[in-house]
């Protein structure tokens, strides 16, 4: 067999070699690898997990559900804050919360990918790895969050044996379409076969896609309620209940292809109270060095408006925010938004250490075309984020009631989290709330 990685840190250099943004549209490298390692129909029960805004925490949702009911789980994710471990992890009765899959077992199975595919993408390696390192961890069901739109989407190579579809909307303009219509039709195309379908409810021109896919292929939609107001969840904001009623929904069909039973109420409410992902609605404390922070990863119009919401149903009013975005996102509303909801209160603006990143004097400028102007660009660097939580830490309205937010991309939140890595563990009562 190739030995091309003795190390974890081989596959990193690996990985870096190739590219994170690096993408080359075409199912046909993970349909070669996938029958190459007999993983076209995995061994274990498939979910797909699609959509725009909600797919992580649904994913995160429904592994939770399953693992609280006894199954062996993998869950796949991206991206990820610091290390690509995040993005494989696996959990089970005697794991209750899905952990990295660790370094050291990557190695192995990682140079049988390499021996059968080696001109993999970025995330179709992952993908692949992910599906074998299930497959020898003896999951019985994987968790596979699409990473970009459908029809291309890496993990639309493999069977599904079920699809659930989180609120769809415009992002990734230039990639999957211009049109909310264009996007939709790409990630419906991601029905590929009978297997059922989960969906919330959609913008008319998404649901639309769905029904017209579903219909092709005489898949069966199931619709999905937001979960009941009672229902306690492991994360925070209104709109977890549209992601977590989702997750209710697909585990009802997946309790039956598992032979679980569909009506243990107390394991459904364990599920939906362990489920924890980082960056969403997550709430630090305060320390010496650290303004007490709400992290959430909104960064686009639709993302931006579930936060705010949950921001005034919680009765928050950030002391500050710390903002940030990509620039070939939907950035200009989903900041200007924040910005009038922040009223007086500053925005800290910083450019992301990433060539797609949006220019924080841009942005500044365009915020502070509404008044008051009080959005201020920070001197583009290493040193910016830092900068802006000292500036946001002097503030004397800072408190753990008037939190300082951290928006605008998830690639700001792994900033922050590689300075601060303890931020990624699960903490009792950071979540939940």
């Amino acid at each position: 067999m190739n030995t091309t990685f003795g190390t974890p840190a081989d596959i990193q250099r690996h990985l870096d070699g190739l590219g994170l943004f690096h993408m080359d549209m075409g199912l046909g490298r993970m349909r070669r690898a996938l029958a190459a390692l007999d993983l076209t129909r995995p061994p274990f029960v498939v979910t797909q997990v699609l959509g725009t805004n909600g797919k992580g925490s649904t994913s995160a949702f429904l592994a939770s559900l399953a693992i609280a009911h006894c199954c062996r789980v993998g869950l796949y994710t991206s991206p990820h804050f610091v290390s690509p471990t995040e993005r494989i992890r696996i959990g089970g009765p005697e794991q209750p919360v899905c952990a990295p899959w660790p370094a050291e077992s990557w190695v192995e199975p990682a140079n049988q990918v390499m021996a059968v595919a080696p001109e993999l993408t970025y995330f179709e390696f992952l993908t692949v790895l992910a599906l074998l390192g299930f497959a020898r961890e003896g999951v019985e069901l994987a968790v596979l969050e699409a990473g970009l739109g459908g029809r291309h989407d890496a993990t639309t190579a493999v069977a599904a044996d079920l699809l659930c579809y989180a609120p769809i909307a415009l992002d990734h303009k230039d990639i999957i379409g211009p049109t909310l219509a264009d996007i939709a039709a790409d990630k419906a195309a991601a029905i590929r076969s009978a297997a059922p379908v989960c969906s919330v409810a959609q913008f008319p021109e998404a649901s639309r896609a769905l029904e017209n896919a579903a219909r092709a292929h005489k898949a069966p939609i199931f619709r999905a309620s937001p979960a009941p107001s009672g229902l306690r969840l492991g994360l925070n904001g209104p709109h977890q209940r549209t992601n977590a009623g989702l997750a209710l929904a697909a585990w009802q069909q997946l309790a039956l292809m598992l032979h679980k039973n569909t009506d243990d109420a107390p394991a459904q409410e364990q599920g939906l109270q362990q489920a924890f992902v980082p960056g969403r609605l997550q709430r630090l404390p305060g320390t010496e060095s650290l303004p007490p922070l709400l992290l959430d990863g909104a960064h686009n119009p639709h993302g931006m408006a579930a936060l705010i919401k949950a921001l005034r149903a919680g009765g928050i009013k950030p002391a500050a925010a710390i903002f940030s975005c990509l620039a070939d996102k939907d950035w200009l509303p989903a900041a200007q938004m924040l910005k009038h909801y922040l009223g007086e209160a500053p925005m800290f603006v910083v450019t992301l250490d990433n060539h797609r990143a949006a220019a924080a004097d841009d942005i500044a400028e365009a915020c502070n075309s509404l008044p008051p102007a009080t959005a201020h660009a920070l001197p583009h660097g290493p040193q910016a984020l830092a900068q802006a939580l000292e500036l946001a830490r002097a503030l004397p309205e800072a408190s753990e009631t008037r939190p300082v937010l951290m928006s605008g991309s998830l690639y700001l939140l792994s900033e922050f989290f590689t300075l601060y890595p303890q931020g990624l563990m699960q903490s009792t009562g950071a979540q939940g709330a």
